[in-house]
């Protein structure tokens, strides 16, 4: 006698807000498709319904991520087709659920738009913001190291946690001089810290940040800059810092003052430093990784939120 051990099933979801089922059934049923890619099962829409076969495992796995996202919709989470991938890896962590990391809302941006965490890595790093002073987010590009340190800071001075929000990384070239840059100083640092007004400028208005800027609340400036200062009751970030070096790590570190926060971010696997000098984010995961108050948090690609094939390239460039 055969044995089935992952029996076929149908499971069929009944709604009771149509309006609310499109949002979770997503623009063209995208939500749906991608939810039917990641679980190998058939999803039906009819009416108010969902109908889904496939194996037992994966379409109980199928309603309870449909129901955690339904739940959500009723708090004015709007799903996206992305979120599946990240809810399906929550449910099978059973560390978190889908709901505790997608609602923990961070900021909320001048256009309304929430920022909260996508992923497990993600809800440890701003747990991790939010209980120490000193924290470092290490990890490929696009998992939102960046983005959410900076939406933190944004939420903490818009709370008046803090007076100052503090954003600077190393003027180094990735990996092509860029030779004689015209203008003043200003213009001449630009290029390189317009990644931090992008995430500024994602999160609040342009005249907003202008004003911010104007009244000394927001200050963006190369690394070289921090050298003598003493940053009290501030939020200071530190973007790709594993092109700072041992000196310069140190010489930032301690410039954190009372009252203050320091979020470091990085890439080690995109170092454009000399090939003679240390990279200082190298270098303080091993120095620093036991000291009480600094904290270490890492990214891979599964964290990644920016378009799909960037996971791809993260991948095949591993």
């Amino acid at each position: 006698m055969s044995v089935i051990l992952n029996p076929v099933s149908d499971e069929k979801l009944v709604f009771d807000n149509v309006e609310s089922l499109k949002l979770l059934v997503g623009p063209k049923q995208s939500n749906i498709f991608e939810l039917e890619k990641l679980l190998n099962i058939k999803i039906h829409s009819k009416g108010n319904e969902l109908n889904l076969s496939g194996p037992k495992d994966e379409t109980d796995l199928g309603k309870n991520i449909l129901q955690a996202f339904y739940g959500m919709i009723s708090k004015g989470y709007s799903p996206a087709e992305n979120d599946f991938k990240s809810g399906l890896k929550i449910i099978l962590d059973k560390n978190h659920t889908i709901e505790e990391i997608f609602l923990d809302t961070i900021c909320v941006t001048t256009d309304r738009k929430t920022i909260a965490p996508k992923s497990i890595n993600q809800k440890i790093y701003i747990d991790s913001i939010r209980k120490n002073d000193i924290v470092f987010g290490i990890g490929p590009a696009g998992t939102g190291k960046t983005y959410l340190a900076v939406a933190t800071a944004v939420a903490s001075l818009n709370l008046k946690k803090v007076k100052k929000i503090i954003l600077t990384r190393p003027a180094v070239e990735a990996g092509e001089k860029l030779g004689f840059l015209p203008g003043d100083l200003s213009e001449k640092v630009d290029p390189y810290l317009k990644p931090l007004f992008d995430a500024l400028n994602d999160m609040l208005d342009f005249d907003t940040v202008s004003r911010l800027i104007e009244r000394e609340k927001i200050e963006i400036a190369p690394l070289a800059f921090m050298r003598g200062r003493t940053l009290n009751d501030s939020f200071i970030i530190l973007d790709e810092a594993q092109n700072s070096t041992s000196s310069q790590m140190k010489m930032f570190l301690t410039r954190i003052g009372f009252n203050s926060k320091c979020i470091i971010t990085g890439d080690v696997t995109q170092i454009d430093l000399d090939k003679n000098l240390k990279s200082g984010l190298v270098e303080a995961q091993s120095i620093l990784k036991d000291i009480n108050g600094i904290n270490f948090c890492s990214f891979d690609q599964s964290d990644v939120v920016r378009h799909r094939l960037v996971k791809e390239i993260i991948e095949a460039y591993k």
